[in-house]
This record gives C-alpha cells, sequence and structure tokens, in this order.
C-alpha cells in the first residue's frame, strides 16, 4: 500500500496537520511502535492480529476444506468481524463465483437468499469466535434444516470456525464436522487473515498463501517512523485531524470490487476507536457513485471529515464512443479522471484527502491492506490512549439479548423494557 497524506497537511487542509506537527508526533509514533513490537512479540492479546501472516498455517486450511466439493455456491454464516472479512476477499478476488455471506436473521431477507441458492451444490463454512453468537447460530440452523429438509447431507459440506467448548462448537464436534480453533487473542475484527475468514476463501479459490505474504511483508517493514512506514502514516495522520475536529473519515474505494474492504475497515475503525467520547466514525462508500451523492456535502458542509480514497489499477479496458461531444472515451481513462476530479474539488476548498493505492488488486496486495489497516488503527489508538481491542458497547447489547432469550432478570432486560418517553404513531 502507498499512501499520498499531503492533501490532509496545513495549510491545504482546513483543518490540516503541518509538517513540523508530524514531525514532532513522529517521536511519539515512534515510542507507539516500540510497545506495538513489544505486544507483538510477547504475544498479547489483539497485537497477535499483527502476525497472523507467521502463525497461520495455510496448509492445513487447504488440506482440510479440500475434500469437501466446493464447485457451486459457497455459503459463509457469521456476523460481523465473522462475516465482513470473508465478504471482502471473495468480493475482491472471486467476484465469477457464486458466494453468499449470510449475516442477518431478517426473515424476508433469509428466506429470500435460501430461494436464490442450490443447497443441493452448496458448502458452507460457519464462523463464530465463541461458538454463542445469537444470530450465527440461528442462522446457521435455518441453513442446516434447509438441507435436512431437502434431504442433502449437510454433515459432509461443512466446516466450522469456532471454539470446541461453546454451544455451537458441541454441535460441530458431535456432527464430526471439520473444526478450527479461532486465533487466541484477537478480536474478530482483526481476524480477517485467519481461520477465521481463510477457509471460505481457500473453497473459493484463493491465494490464501498470497494473502498472507502480504501480510508478512507489511509486518516485516514496519518501522518506528511515520515517514517510512504507510500504515503509521495513515493512522498518526488520522489520530493527528482528530484531534482537530475531524471526527468522520468517508472511505471510498474507487473500484467496485473493493467495496467490501470498505465495509471491514468500517468496523475495524468504529469498533476500535469509537470510546471515551473520541474515534473517528467512518463511512463506508463507492467511489463514483458516492461522490455524486455526497461530496457536495463533504466540500460544502461542516470541515469534521477527511476523505480516504482507495484506488488500484484497472487491468481492463474498454472504449465507447458516446457522442460527438465526448469523442471516444476510455472507461480505465475517464475512471481515475473521475477520482481526481472529486479529490480536486474538495481540495480546491480546503478539506483534507487521503489517497491509498493499491499497486494491482490481488492476494498479496489485498493482504497488505488488511494488515496496513490494522496497524494503522492500533497506532491512533496508541497516539489517543484509546484501547483498540475491546468493544463493550457490542458486548452489552450481546449479553442483553442472550439475557431474555435465557428468561434472566437483568438490568440489561429491564432496560429493554424501559418505555419511551414521547411516542408518536
Amino acid at each position: 500500500m502507498n499512501i499520498e497524506i499531503g492533501n490532509a497537511l496545513a495549510p491545504t487542509a482546513i483543518p490540516g496537520v503541518s509538517r513540523e506537527s508530524l514531525e514532532r508526533l513522529d517521536d511519539e509514533v515512534s515510542r507507539a511502535h516500540e510497545r506495538i513490537e513489544t505486544g507483538i512479540e510477547a504475544g498479547r492479546p489483539g497485537y497477535k492480529a499483527l502476525d497472523l501472516g507467521d502463525t497461520v498455517d495455510p496448509a492445513t486450511i487447504t488440506e482440510t476444506v479440500e475434500p469437501i466439493p466446493a464447485n457451486g455456491p459457497v455459503i459463509v454464516v457469521g456476523m460481523g468481524g465473522s462475516a465482513l472479512g470473508a465478504r471482502a476477499m471473495a468480493r475482491a478476488l472471486a467476484p465469477e463465483r457464486e458466494w453468499y455471506v449470510l449475516d442477518t436473521i431478517d426473515p424476508t431477507k433469509l428466506v429470500r437468499q435460501l430461494d436464490e441458492i442450490d443447497l443441493s451444490q452448496a458448502v458452507c463454512h460457519v464462523v463464530s469466535h465463541s461458538g454463542n453468537t445469537v444470530e450465527t447460530r440461528v442462522t446457521f440452523e435455518v441453513i442446516r434444516s434447509a438441507m435436512e429438509d431437502a434431504g442433502i447431507e449437510w454433515r459432509d459440506r461443512t466446516v466450522a470456525t469456532t471454539t470446541a467448548e461453546s454451544p455451537l462448537g458441541e454441535l460441530v464436534e458431535a456432527a464430526d464436522i471439520p473444526r478450527f480453533d479461532p486465533p487466541s487473542g484477537v478480536p474478530g475484527r482483526y481476524s480477517v487473515l485467519s481461520e477465521m475468514a481463510l477457509p471460505s476463501a481457500a473453497m473459493l479459490g484463493i491465494d490464501i498463501e498470497g494473502l498472507l505474504e502480504g501480510a508478512r511483508s507489511v509486518r516485516a517493514e514496519l518501522t518506528p517512523s511515520l515517514f517510512e512506514t504507510p500504515a503509521y502514516a495513515y493512522g498518526a495522520t488520522m489520530a493527528a485531524l482528530s484531534s482537530r475536529g475531524v471526527s468522520q473519515n468517508a472511505f471510498i474505494p474507487y473500484a467496485e470490487d473493493l467495496d467490501g474492504v470498505a465495509h471491514w475497515f468500517g468496523q475495524l475503525w468504529a469498533e476500535s476507536l469509537g470510546k471515551d467520547g473520541i474515534g473517528q466514525t467512518p463511512i463506508a462508500g463507492r467511489g463514483i457513485a458516492d461522490h455524486h451523492a455526497h461530496l457536495q456535502r463533504w466540500r460544502a458542509g461542516p470541515r469534521d471529515l477527511v476523505v480516504t480514497t482507495l484506488s488500484v489499477d484497472h487491468p481492463t479496458s474498454l472504449t465507447v464512443s458516446p457522442g460527438a461531444d465526448l469523442g471516444e472515451v476510455d472507461l480505465t481513462t475517464l475512471h481515475e479522471l473521475e477520482r481526481k476530479a472529486a479529490e480536486a474539488s474538495l481540495v480546491i476548498d480546503g478539506r483534507p484527502v487521503v489517497r491509498l493505492e493499491l499497486e494491482a488488486l490481488d492476494a498479496y496486495n489485498l493482504g497488505a491492506l488488511f494488515v496496513s489497516l490494522e496497524a494503522a488503527c492500533m497506532l491512533y489508538g496508541e497516539l489517543r490512549a484509546i484501547n483498540p481491542f475491546d468493544q463493550p458497547a457490542v458486548e452489552w447489547a450481546k449479553q442483553a439479548v442472550r439475557d431474555v432469550l435465557s428468561g434472566y432478570d437483568t438490568h440489561r432486560t429491564r432496560a429493554l423494557d424501559d418505555e419511551p418517553i414521547l411516542h408518536i404513531s
């Protein structure tokens, strides 16, 4: 991943970060880097995510899923970090394959999806870090029951990632289904390059060794300076902007196949950094469509937002002649022109813009991108004194649902019964 931060610096951007401020901040980055390195080397929870390239065994994953017939649809059942990474990889690297990520318990949507899937040819990867995620267990039961009702031997078409000592794990063990352990000490949103998402990627024919090789390349290139490390440059710039009132981060890929990455980034950034009344609010978008929809606000609204664009070379060439006024148009050239025009529209009014660039859209570069953004997120947390690895608000809501379903009377269940102060119908 390459990064261009010049359009987020003062005086070009208002608010912006001066070069002098970045140089002073680099001393803090150096100290934060040492803490991150110590965390990785000591195997501390959270930090271990940056070492997955060296600790995950792709051969074992490939050998385990190889007997499962994966020529038809691949179904991923999971929620949040157990699903967004798999969706991002499938969208980016297997667009020609038929795949589904079932991360909903909306019965209308779920029934519609089941009607679309040829279950007789489908394989399933069910993912729950805790093995007790209510939505995942419920959705998997819907899939399992549908296969049974259709006379399909679901045990031969399923692989799981979950803990053995859990309700889901016990079901999997009893059914003698291949099971992977989740990576210990790695939160779900940081676990994309692990057994949480790689089994489904392997079933889709994605080069999982290439993903891990890209991850290793970033891990090896982390240095104590933001001026030498793109991941740290991004994290430090965002932390500095947030301390200057830039509370929102619109993450806009200019490649349709990367829109899944934007949503994965949204969880990473929001769940990791939204604490103690600080942390940027991520906005996942799509260029060019969303710059047509939102550019007006980004340029002329409150100065509380930075736009992150993510671009990649387009190997496909397509030329059309829409009319004499436009002449012959090459869509690759037009696509790049649209991005530049959107960025220029922002920069001319002093709005901060940061550009991320991938050399190619392949497994190696995608793996490197995942780890770069994770390292950026960790650094941001270090610089702003935020724990980037817990998610207490999310856990509160999860426990409230479990308490209700289990029939417990707790402060959480009582909070759900509170009457609205003002109700209008």
